[in-house]
This record gives C-alpha cells, sequence and structure tokens, in this order.
C-alpha cells in the first residue's frame, strides 16, 4: 500500500472536481441572475483548497500504484467526491446532510434516484449542477484523470482495472492508457454535443438541450423538470432520447473502433450488441403489444412511442419517464424494472448486472444442459468466433452470485427500516443497478423514505457504480494484508 500516494491523488481529484464541477454553474448562475454565484464559489474555494492541501503535504511523494491502491482509490473517489458534491445542495436548499449526500452520490453514479420536488422552481445553476454531475460521473472523471497521471508520476493501470471490474477489463482501445483515456473522452464529447445538437434542434430551449445530453449520454436520467421528458410532450424529443440511450448504452469500444474505421459493420458482429439489440426490440414489442391491447392510450402511435421510449429508458438503466409507468398494465412495471437488472453493455455508461455477463450466463447454462445428454462431450462456450476461457465464465458466476446475496441482504435492511415489500424491492434494485425510479413508494421520489433506507440505498448506488467487487473487496482481512 502507498497511502501518500493515494491521499496525493484524492487530492488531484478534489482539485479537479472543484474546476470542472462549479466553474461552469458559476457561468450559468451569472448568465441567469439566479444569485447562486456565491453558493458554488464558497464550494469551489473549499473543495479547491481541501484538494490543494491534501497534495502539497505529499507533493514529492513517487511511485507506482498498486492494483490494492487501484482498487482503495476508485473505491474513495466516487464516496470522497460524493459527499463532497452535497455542498452546493446543502447551502442553496433546505435539505438534510442526508438528502444532500444521496442526491450528489445519485448524480455522480448516474442513478438518477432524487429527494428534490419542484425542479421547475429551482435556480437554473442549481439544476444544471445536477446534470453536469451525471455527466462527469458518467465516463468517470477517472478515466479523465488518467491522461494526466503519467505526467504527475503515478500510474493509471491499476486504476483502470479497478474502475473497469469484469470479463473484458484488461482490453484497451489503443496501447498507452493515457490515450485510451483521450479516445474515451473524444468519443464521449463527440456524443454529447451531437445529443445536444438533436434537442435543440426538435424543440428544446438551449439550456434543456445541454443539460438533457449531458444525462442522456451518461445514462443518469437526471431532469431538469419534475415531469423529465414528459415535460416536452414532443414525440421527435423522445424519438432523439431513444436513439442516444441506446447508442449510450452500447459498448463504448465499439464506438472507438467505427470512429477510427469509418465502418458500423463490426457492430453487427459483436454477440453482446446483437444480444442487447434483441433485448431491446423483444421488449419494445411486448410493451407496445400490451399497451395497444389494453387501450393504456388512445392511438397506436402513442402506445409505441411510450413504449418504446419507456423500455429503451429502463433497461439502459437511464431513468428517464414519459409517464407513470408504474401503473402500466399486467406485469409491465416488473418486466421493465427486471430488464435494468439486465442493463446496458460491458464498457458503455450504464449500469446493471451487463448484456456480456446475462449471454456468457444463458451460454453456460445451455451447455451444462448439453452435458446431461453428452457429460463426456468438451463444449466451449464461444462469443463470436472467439472461446471463452473457463476462468472468465467462473468470474462471471461468482459475481452474479455475490450480486444475488447483496441485493437479497440489502433488501432485508431496507424491509428492517420499515419500508413495504415493492417499494423496498424496487428501491434495491433501481440504485443497485443505478436506474432511478423504481415502483409505488419511490416511483417519483426517494424522499418519504426513512432516514436509514437513504443510506443504505447510498451503500447500493457505489455497489452498483463500483460493480461490487471493487467494494467489496476493501471488507476482505486478505487485501490488508501485507
Amino acid at each position: 500500500m502507498h497511502p501518500l500516494t493515494i491521499i496525493k491523488l484524492l487530492g488531484i481529484l478534489l482539485m479537479l472536481f472543484s474546476l470542472l464541477g462549479t466553474l461552469p454553474p458559476i457561468l450559468v448562475s451569472l448568465l441567469y441572475r439566479d444569485g447562486m454565484t456565491g453558493v458554488f464559489f464558497t464550494t469551489f474555494l473549499t473543495l479547491f483548497l481541501l484538494g490543494a492541501g491534501l497534495w502539497s503535504l505529499t507533493a514529492r511523494t513517487r511511485g507506482e500504484l498498486s492494483i490494492r491502491d487501484g482498487f482503495l482509490v476508485v473505491t474513495l473517489f466516487w464516496s470522497v467526491l460524493g459527499v463532497a458534491g452535497c455542498l452546493p445542495l446543502t447551502l442553496a436548499l433546505d435539505l438534510t446532510l442526508t438528502d444532500a449526500v444521496f442526491e450528489s452520490l445519485s448524480g455522480l453514479t448516474t442513478t438518477g434516484a432524487t429527494v428534490l420536488v419542484g425542479l421547475d422552481e429551482l435556480p437554473r445553476s442549481i439544476l444544471f449542477y445536477r446534470q453536469l454531475l451525471q455527466w462527469m460521473g458518467g465516463m468517470g472523471i477517472i478515466v479523465l484523470a488518467m491522461a494526466l497521471l503519467p505526467m504527475l508520476g503515478i500510474g493509471g493501470m491499476q486504476l483502470y482495472q479497478a474502475e473497469t471490474p469484469g470479463p473484458l477489463k484488461d482490453n484497451k482501445l489503443v496501447p498507452r492508457l493515457a490515450e485510451t483515456a483521450k479516445a474515451l473522452w473524444y468519443i464521449y464529447l463527440s456524443l454529447t454535443l451531437a445529443c445536444a445538437l438533436a434537442y435543440w434542434v426538435v424543440g428544446m430551449e438551449p439550456f434543456d438541450a445541454i443539460g438533457h445530453a449531458f444525462t442522456t449520454v451518461a445514462i443518469g436520467g437526471f431532469s431538469t423538470h419534475d415531469a423529465s421528458i414528459g415535460y416536452f410532450n414532443n414525440p421527435a424529443v423522445d424519438l432523439v432520447a431513444i436513439v442516444f440511450m441506446i447508442i449510450a448504452g452500447v459498448n463504448f469500444a465499439l464506438h472507438f473502433t467505427a470512429w477510427q474505421r469509418r465502418s458500423v459493420k463490426h457492430y453487427l458482429r459483436d454477440p453482446e450488441f446483437r444480444f442487447y439489440a434483441f433485448i431491446l426490440a423483444s421488449l419494445s414489442v411486448a410493451a407496445v403489444g400490451i399497451l395497444y391491447v389494453t387501450a393504456t392510450y388512445d392511438s397506436f402511435s402513442e402506445a409505441v412511442i411510450k413504449g418504446m421510449f419507456q423500455v429503451v429508458s429502463i433497461a439502459t438503466t437511464t431513468g428517464f419517464v414519459t409517464d407513470d409507468f408504474n401503473s402500466w398494465p399486467l406485469f409491465l412495471p416488473y418486466m421493465l424494472l427486471y430488464a435494468a437488472i439486465i442493463g446496458a453493455c460491458a464498457g458503455s455508461t450504464g449500469g446493471g448486472i451487463k448484456v456480456i455477463r446475462i449471454l456468457l450466463i444463458f451460454k453456460q447454462g445451455f451447455r451444462e444442459v448439453q452435458r446431461l445428454i453428452h457429460p463426456k462431450a468438451v463444449i466451449p462456450i464461444k462469443l463470436g468466433s472467439k472461446r471463452v476461457p473457463d476462468r472468465i465464465i467462473e468470474s462471471v458466476w461468482g459475481f452474479f452470485a455475490v450480486y444475488v446475496m447483496v441485493f437479497m441482504l440489502m433488501l432485508l435492511a431496507l424491509l428492517a427500516s420499515g419500508v413495504e415489500i415493492i417499494t423496498a424491492f424496487s428501491a434495491v434494485g433501481a440504485c443497485i443497478n443505478n436506474l432511478g425510479p423504481g415502483l409505488e413508494g419511490v416511483s417519483a421520489t426517494y424522499a418519504t423514505l426513512p432516514v436509514s433506507a437513504k443510506w443504505i440505498l447510498c451503500v447500493a448506488m457505489l455497489l452498483g457504480r463500483l460493480e461490487v467487487f471493487t467494494l467489496l473487496v476493501l471488507f476482505t482481512p486478505m487485501f490488508w494484508r501485507r
């Protein structure tokens, strides 16, 4: 372990966060004259000086991070910045510490669960800040920092591995890690600009277009209005959101390849992308069919737009809404919640278990059925033409088992805090999968939950963002042994 290097890195991240997280809202506050300039300037000074203090104490420290250091830094990054991010919310709004931390952490982890009501009346700079939190958290400030770490004498590969646990975590887009970080951010920024422009073209005012582009590409789901995307009541806006939510839910490595080769053929050859498209198409057909047959909406076209939008929004774990899907007929609300558990693709800004893991679980299950018929057969699992090592299959099953156990423990904890069963189940599912809206008591806001339940769900958000293992590994005795 290298504690001084970790403290130095946290100082750098706090200074970076103070600059990126508060200077744009200051400009928005000055533009709209909403009186929040002092709040954000105070936040900037506080966080920057705190970060500068940590950095100055350890400025001469040099050393390469170990993989254990990477896990610790990533966990501290999300938790410390989640708490730091609550400062302007505490200063500007009448929020308790619990609610402010919940809102900040929900933004930074791109969960989208909110305790706020009356968004339409809030200062523009506060609304912009919430959207910006999700945009920064979507790709992760830590990925941006990796481009700077080599210049500061701190290696970044350990952070990359800790930040992206999973079957494909060692795949880099380009040989050097700093170049990988830059490539990811170029793609992320380009998608954000394209999304904002598309929203503006179809009728959003520039402020809303930029704010919703932030949270669409980040798969966050925060909105500047209580009614979310439904506020605009514009099918063209819904269609733009559908397109960019689907794009943001795809592995960014595929986007990089498309940009590099000027071709989209590799999308159709990718097994995870095909399975992802199949899931979205199947669920959309089911939702639209049920909404039309039950006459939930007046016309077939409305059922198509509403059904497709909500399926894509929930399945990619974005969390935008255009209607109260909690009141949809039959099993549709639960189908959507289960879709969020599957989530988006690995290497995307989305949450959930990830499509690639679900695909491998299905393939492994089918292999076990085949082995019942042919016990001595050697049946490899393949993704496309590539054989998947058994070690990866084991890790996927291990992740799934731990995910289920953590889910159940958090569900029991919420029930013990006095939350009723459907609300508790959907709240845990929405937070651990970084979705946001749930069912029943948390379909619109989490404000009415007990304080203890909100802190439990804060942990769930962190677990979801760090894909369970990155956080849980810190609680194992082996991690702390020399």
